[in-house]
């Protein structure tokens, strides 16, 4: 056997040039995947661990009034938040050039993980819209025809229906390879050919009909707003509020969904046929990058929250002001702590603004 310069293709002296099957002899894309991997997953990791924990502090803490939408986005920014507390571990492998040190449950959870986030952000993002479309075309049945309790009962057949679909996953531990134990990797040509299978399933059902779910309610949302020039002039915050839906929720498919689902199918079928080598490689490379897309998916929910939950801005903006209020009410009472002292009643006026600031403050929150 010699090895080619270009694709480190293997050659048998005796036969012409041996095109790759499913473990196919062309040179391995390892050094770019760690690369990119660990690079995209350092950057996801941070942006996507804060965001997500102060969207579900002010839904599960400062937020009273529960809507079928906060429902949806709480169940949303949790679905993040787990994804985003297995990115260490996928950090440390890559890091390690492909070498998994934590235990085999661990490398099948993180996997399960991935696809859980997945398929759930995209139905979560479905309700969303469904949601959305109902206030438009239906206002004055719409607090009957979604309520809070039918929310969290979708919410619950949602996450029921992601986790049995991404059970078979958890078939996907670690193997060794190279002298190393690997994660995160088909281990042989049946692996290949399972996951074809569940691509296909998740493909029609976790990705078309959401999909095209979603596009129909945007372009009977669009018409709707665009049909009557009153109704642009009397709900012009509502209009905000659906434009915005529409542009970050279209943003996330077009950018984080769909070249992940194209690029996954293609890739497959190039593995389970006698694909050239260049275009193997090329194949490889490119599925690094969709899922680095995917993966940003849960940077971008919390820009949805903040635009589209008029309530959650609202909170996040209060919190913030009340925070940076406190912080300057405090160095102004001890750098004058020390002065009060001699000019007592100095001290006390200004003991009882700083009270009455609080109070106010507090009362602020109460209300809202």
């Amino acid at each position: 056997m010699i090895l080619t310069t270009d694709l480190n293709c293997t050659q048998n002296k005796n036969s012409s040039q041996v095109k790759p099957t499913v473990f196919g002899n062309c040179s391995n894309t390892d050094g770019y995947k760690y690369t990119v991997y660990s690079a995209m997953y350092c950057v996801i990791f941070p942006l996507a661990l804060t965001s997500n924990c102060l969207a579900l502090y002010v839904f599960c803490r400062l937020t009273r009034k529960r809507t079928p939408s906060t429902v949806f986005m709480t169940n949303l920014s949790f679905s993040d938040l787990l994804f985003s507390l297995t990115l260490p571990f996928r950090i440390t492998y890559f890091f390690r050039k492909g070498e998994w040190d934590f235990p085999d449950w661990l490398c099948r959870f993180c996997t399960f993980a991935f696809y859980t986030n997945l398929y759930a952000s995209i139905l979560f993002l479905t309700c969303l819209s469904v949601v959305r479309y109902v206030a438009v075309l239906y206002p004055i049945k719409a607090k009957n025809i979604f309520t809070v309790k039918k929310a969290i009962c979708t919410s619950v057949a949602m996450w029921i229906f992601v986790i049995l679909s991404s059970c078979p996953f958890f078939l996907s531990g670690t193997f060794e390879r190279g002298g190393k134990l690997r994660c995160f990797e088909p281990k042989d040509q049946k692996s290949w050919g399972r996951i074809l299978i569940m691509n296909y399933f998740a493909l029609v059902l976790g990705f078309l009909l959401p999909f095209f779910t979603i596009l129909c309610c945007y372009c009977r949302i669009i018409r709707r707003l665009t049909s009557s020039q009153r109704d642009l002039r009397k709900n012009k915050q509502s209009r905000r509020r659906s434009i915005y839906l529409i542009v970050l929720v279209f943003i996330s498919f077009i950018f984080c969904f769909l070249p992940y689902h194209i690029q996954r199918t293609v890739h497959l079928h190039f593995k389970m046929s006698k694909a050239d080598c260049s275009k193997l490689v090329l194949m490889e490379k490119a599925v690094v990058i969709t899922i680095c897309l995917a993966a940003t998916n849960s940077c971008l929910n919390p820009l949805i929250y903040y635009f589209v939950g008029q309530t959650f801005r609202r909170r996040v903006s209060n919190a913030f002001m009340e925070t940076m209020n406190s912080k300057r009410l405090s160095r102004q009472s001890n750098s004058s702590f020390s002065p009060s002292i001699r000019r007592g009643s100095g001290y006390s006026l200004k003991a009882k603004i700083i009270a009455s600031l609080a109070m106010a403050a507090t009362e602020r929150r109460r209300r809202s």
